[in-house]
């Protein structure tokens, strides 16, 4: 009988030591049976005839295996596309001009309304495809594009039908309070009435929801609206997030905190009371340097006061038509480095660990544990720092779910 259905040997792994933290474990092995880790040793602690008793060997000649990346906050679900206020942005109009002109979140809205399940099924898939060759097993796609009952219903059917066909993981997040659509303009009230009292409850009742998500900012919502979606979001039993201080400092993330939101995203104008409320409250700081890039954003996140508070940090995509247009995850951890000083360390684990943490999912994926999914990515480098080093390039050699190669170049 095998004892692994597959064995990785001499390989270079980033691995958790039994104290919690990080290391770079050299010439070593790594096993795979029934779909999670079920081994990990130095090449020269692997009992003699391990590899006779493996179904599958994979010899990756000293290359590096990582968990696979975990993205953890992405709007993949849309139509159409934001390149002309791309154009505007470089000619000096600001993401609030061209969100007030009716440009913005909502010009995406009427493209998302506009298509079918089918149409924004294909296009997802295809922008999907990026990211698992940049090495992702698993990632979050939220709604918010449609802000009626029946096209953010649209929207999630279309989240868990990839997640059905695709080999990944595929979280669903509702982002209903994404902005306040046309036609309830001169109704703010109503719109949050419709949240609460019929979206909501309905697309949950449906299963299409796995958490709740808002932004909190002077051109989208109130914390006070939040709060409601929040109450209603608890009393169904589901885990929250927030887009928070990306263009302001709102008090949104210690609303968020005392939910015992999952995370908080953006926080580039988070203060040290809003850092010491996510320390308390464990909620993960999910920086999304893609957006502070296509932007030309000039105050970064604190992460500073992020280190000083203990808060963990994690990174992603924020694929999305208008700020953040990224298909690739790799790409943010060295945008991370870059923009916002992270270490190589900090932004591997802000990809894989803490963004796993940032979707309530530390306990089966995220890192190389003996018990923990199988979801691992061979890159072409030889040390992990170098993910955060090259700028391009396919650098995934095989991209790994559940000890299973979904992806080899």
């Amino acid at each position: 009988m095998s004892l692994h259905d597959s064995l990785w040997i001499n390989a270079t792994l980033t691995v958790i030591t039994e104290e919690g933290l990080p290391e770079t474990l050299e010439d070593a092995a790594i096993g795979c049976r029934d779909g999670v880790i079920s081994m990990i040793c130095a090449m020269e602690h692997l009992s003699h005839g391990a590899t006779d008793m493996a179904i599958k060997v994979h010899d990756v000649e000293h290359a590096c295996i990582t968990p696979g990346l975990v993205d953890c906050h992405t709007h993949l679900v849309f139509a159409g596309h934001r390149a002309d206020e791309f154009k505007l942005r470089l000619e000096g109009q600001s993401y609030t001009q061209i969100a007030e002109d009716g440009g913005g979140i909502i010009s995406t809205v009427r493209n998302t309304r506009a298509a079918s399940d089918q149409q924004l099924q294909t296009t997802a898939q295809s922008r999907l495809q990026y990211l698992i060759e940049d090495g992702v097993t698993t990632l979050e796609i939220k709604s918010g594009y449609g802000l009626t009952i029946a096209d953010e219903e649209k929207m999630l059917r279309v989240v868990r039908k990839l997640g059905a066909i695709s080999p990944v993981t595929i979280v669903s997040t509702f982002l209903g309070a994404h902005a306040l659509p046309p036609e309830y303009v001169a109704n703010r009230h109503g719109y949050i009435d419709l949240l609460c009292r019929q979206m909501l409850p309905r697309l949950h009742a449906a299963g299409l929801i796995d958490a709740v998500d808002g932004f909190c900012e002077g051109i989208a919502f109130t914390s006070d609206e939040i709060e409601r979606l929040y109450q209603v979001a608890a009393g169904l039993g589901l885990p929250v997030k927030l887009h928070a201080e990306q263009l302001s400092n709102s008090g949104g993330a210690q609303l968020a905190a005392r939910y015992g939101a999952l995370s908080v995203d953006h926080l580039e104008y988070l203060d040290e009371d809003g850092a010491r409320a996510m320390a308390a409250s464990g909620s993960v700081a999910v920086l999304l340097p893609g957006a502070y890039l296509m932007l030309r954003e000039t105050q970064p996140p604190p992460v500073a006061l992020l280190r000083k508070h203990g808060v963990a940090m994690a990174l992603a995509s924020d694929a999305n038509p208008g700020s953040s247009p990224a298909l690739s995850a790799r790409l943010m951890m060295l945008l991370g480095c870059t923009q916002f000083n992270l270490t190589p360390r900090e932004a591997l684990w802000g990809m894989t660990l803490h963004a796993a943490r940032a979707l309530g999912m530390a306990d089966t994926i995220g890192s190389l544990e003996v018990g923990k999914a199988a979801d691992m990515v061979v890159w072409d480098v030889r040390e992990p720092a170098e993910l955060s080093y090259w700028l391009g390039g396919n650098m995934a050699q095989s991209v790994v779910k559940d000890g299973v190669i979904i992806h080899h170049r």
